[in-house]
């Protein structure tokens, strides 16, 4: 099958889910043509059966004050579909994605009729697409999307009531995890900067506000007051100034380490105690999930979907957003019991069973089939 799929290539859950899909399903056999304005994060090296075509932004014209990258990917799909003689078109986050592949679609219609696929993601619903400039053509998109998908029934019911989304049916499919990278280690790989008896908590996130990495910090500030302890940070994003200087207001500086962006974080994963995602919303988790295939239990926020994937008290702990107190008073006692710990961190390895490529990326393939009829 000849499969084009559209994300952001940027660091975030809904570039790393379609890229690690487009891998996946050209490990199955299909060739996946990648479609946007830069290689995907995740794209680290050649695949077989992966191409990437990549979005012209170089156009300049003086009455456009505003590149219209909308068209420019439009344009750039419907080429790709043509030349490739694409079956699908998968795009992943419904702005503006879904529109350019619906105009795609459109243009290419007297030659075929090219599949479309929405996957929605999270913000692109509860966010993005609510915003007045967007609202009406996110809904418009959706709605003409031969099939739409979302990543947990969270979002699927969020995407019902924010949008109504008549004329569209919304079958959930999870993210998942590749469980040939990310797995346990019993040689737990520690950076040299985490002392031999120091807890490693890590947060992975692209350091939006809705990620609160400014409450991580104060969360792990509760668990160094207890015990010798080292905080990851991995990523980065408008929140990074802000977490810095909390981190200098509570005297943390030697303790904290910003790695930045990383293509790779099961080998960090790996070695880690404790992930920490006190978001204020989350449509599935993908961090969480990463983390428990590692073996790494989960702290983190009662909200969204996060519910379903991590398991309250069995796979990780999930707390109410608003009582970040608690959250650390949480990881101490978690930290301090060894034999829960390790429990925690069996538990998270089977639930993260649950969410194998092997077991989610065949959903994605009955779901082509059906709407080619084969």
């Amino acid at each position: 099958m000849r499969i084009g799929i559209t994300c952001y290539p940027t660091y975030g859950g809904s570039g790393a889910v379609a890229t690690e899909l487009g891998l996946a399903l050209a490990r199955r056999g299909h060739d996946v043509h990648m479609i946007s304005y830069a290689s995907p994060f995740r794209l680290r090296e050649f695949a077989e059966h992966v191409y990437f075509h990549e979005v012209d932004l170089r156009a300049a014209y003086p009455l456009l004050e505003y590149f219209p990258y909308s068209l420019a990917l439009a344009v750039k799909q419907h080429e790709v579909a043509l030349r490739e003689e694409l079956a699908i078109l998968h795009v992943h986050y419904a702005v503006p994605h879904a529109t350019a592949a619906f105009l795609a679609k459109q243009m290419l219609a007297d030659e075929r009729d090219l599949k479309v696929i929405t996957t929605l993601h999270g913000t692109d619903i509860t966010l993005v697409g609510q915003a007045q400039s967007f609202f009406t053509v996110t809904k418009f998109s959706i709605e003409r999307s031969d099939a739409v998908t979302a990543v947990s029934h969270y979002l699927k019911e969020e995407t019902y009531k924010s949008f109504g989304c008549d004329e569209c049916s919304i079958e959930v499919i999870p993210n998942f995890v590749n469980l040939e990278e990310y797995h346990p280690s019993e040689l737990r790989p520690r950076p040299a900067f985490v002392p031999p008896q120091a807890k490693f908590l890590i947060h992975i996130s692209n350091f939006r506000p809705v990620k609160r990495v400014p409450e991580v910090v104060r969360i792990f500030a509760a668990v160094r007051k207890a015990m010798p302890a080292v905080l990851v940070l991995v990523g980065d994003g408008p929140q990074r100034l802000e977490a810095e200087a909390e981190v200098e207001r509570l005297g943390l500086r030697r303790d904290v380490f910003f790695l930045g962006k990383l293509d790779s974080v099961a080998g960090l994963l790996q070695g880690a105690d404790l992930l920490l995602l006190p978001s204020t919303s989350e449509s599935f988790g993908l961090a969480a999930l990463e983390a428990m295939a590692c073996g790494v239990p989960v702290l983190a926020s009662k909200v969204g979907g996060l519910p379903e994937v991590v398991a309250d008290g069995e796979s990780g702990i999930l707390i109410p957003p608003d009582r970040v107190d608690e959250m650390g008073e949480a990881a101490v006692e978690l930290l301090r019991d060894e034999d829960r710990w390790q429990e925690m961190r069996r538990r998270a390895v089977d639930r993260a069973q649950l969410f194998s490529a092997d077991r989610v990326v065949p959903l994605y393939e009955a779901l082509y089939n059906r709407l080619l009829g084969t």
